[in-house]
């Protein structure tokens, strides 16, 4: 304990510690807060909980066997961490892809955009004490996760984007779910927003609270909905677009507000720009046309062609017990996950495995800035803060 000087006199303060085991913590964070009664004058987080050890991992497996590894990093955007690593690989070998996989890849990651928004959603609800629109959130993420499994296989770790395109021919019928899907998801938004926008709780618990302004997020390096919300229109498919993005006609959802209010107000715009983006996705998508670029050696040959072709068999077996070998050099890529800037920085010595790969997380980055946002703050604020930054701990213990 410490002393302090407060208006009525000398007072002490408290030394608290916040997590990992908090369920608000949205995983193994803890956060030492130093309080004046419910005042919170610092805070520091401290991370490592979960020690995944991800990126030295992928230095000891092939470029593809690493892929597996990027799903569990980021586990509500499985989709958009294959998405990163497979283009700084095909940045490294200099790889073209052909157009129907880079559509397909969009829509897919925008899927994953929206589902990840409706955990966020939910949880935080959850955490304000909003119990319906979790359970809401919920019945349309399943939705989007059946779909997932029914073009590959399975729900949540797809690791359906491969270095060259996709891992498979996405099966007959299956753009007609996707329709089903952008049907109904404008006015389940609606719902969710009429239950919790004009809300005096929510607005309550939400405006005026964990405010950083647009300099201060820059400062702190913060990237996604976190410094849209205060103000700057910065976003990496707009920027520096990948994957074909400059072809999607989109908008960038903004607020000067800076508080959490204003971040849970962009990422509810976020969900109906991404419905957009899919459906001009749907409609660039060729009938046919290849799923993966042809590079002997590094792309596996398609199933048919490995059954027919000595040449195709002896590629597929040596790729998949060997793997390839880049030229020596670096590559760098960043895409706009739902946290904000997820970059992929790989190195190669010009043998089968990575000699350095690393992840600049967006929820690692996020968080440094939550002792500037609950500074002043109460206990309570605290959770909304975390909740409104939207870490993931698996992204921030790599």
């Amino acid at each position: 304990m410490t002393t302090v000087e407060t208006a009525t006199g000398p007072a002490k303060t408290m030394v608290l510690n916040m997590g990992p085991q908090h369920p608000s913590t949205h995983g193994v964070l803890r956060i030492v807060l130093e309080l004046d009664g419910e005042t919170v004058l610092k805070a520091v987080p401290d991370l490592g909980y979960l020690h995944t050890g991800i990126e030295k991992s992928c230095e000891d497996k092939t470029y593809s066997q690493a892929i597996t590894l990027t799903d569990r990093m980021d586990y509500l955007n499985p989709l958009g961490n294959n998405l990163v690593y497979c283009l700084a690989v095909e940045k490294l070998l200099g790889l073209e892809i052909p157009k129907r996989a880079q559509y397909i890849r969009v829509l897919l990651v925008e899927l994953q955009r929206i589902s990840s928004h409706l955990v966020w959603l939910g949880t935080h609800a959850i955490d304000m004490g909003a119990m319906s629109v979790f359970l809401y959130c919920f019945r349309e993420r399943e939705e989007i996760l059946k779909i997932f499994e029914f073009v590959s296989g399975q729900r949540m770790m797809t690791s359906y984007i491969r270095i060259g395109g996709l891992a498979l021919e996405p099966p007959t019928g299956w753009i007609d779910r996707v329709e089903k899907f952008l049907k109904m998801m404008p006015g389940r938004i609606d719902e969710y927003e009429s239950l919790l926008t004009g809300n005096r709780i929510w607005l309550g618990r939400l405006k005026g609270v964990g405010v950083i302004s647009a300099e201060d997020a820059v400062a702190y390096s913060m990237t996604g909905p976190t410094l849209r919300a205060s103000g700057l229109a910065y976003d990496n498919r707009k920027m520096f677009p990948y994957s074909s993005y400059d072809e999607f006609e989109f908008d960038v959802p903004t607020s000067t507000d800076s508080d959490c209010f204003a971040r849970y107000m962009v990422r509810v715009a976020e969900m109906r720009e991404s419905l957009r983006i899919i459906r001009q996705a749907i409609d660039k998508i060729p009938a046919e046309g290849p799923i993966r670029t042809e590079a002997p050696g590094i792309v596996p040959p398609g199933r048919e062609k490995m059954k027919t072709e000595m040449e195709a068999l002896i590629y597929h077996f040596k790729i998949f017990t060997e793997g390839f070998s880049p030229p020596p050099g670096e590559a760098f890529v960043t895409v706009e996950s739902p946290r904000g800037e997820l970059g992929c920085f790989i190195a190669s010595d010009g043998s089968p495995k990575p000699l350095r790969c690393h992840f600049r997380s967006p929820s690692y980055i996020n968080l440094q800035a939550l002792p500037k946002l609950v500074q002043g703050q109460l206990i309570s604020d605290v959770i909304a803060c975390i909740g409104t930054i939207d870490i993931v701990l698996g992204e921030v213990d790599r």
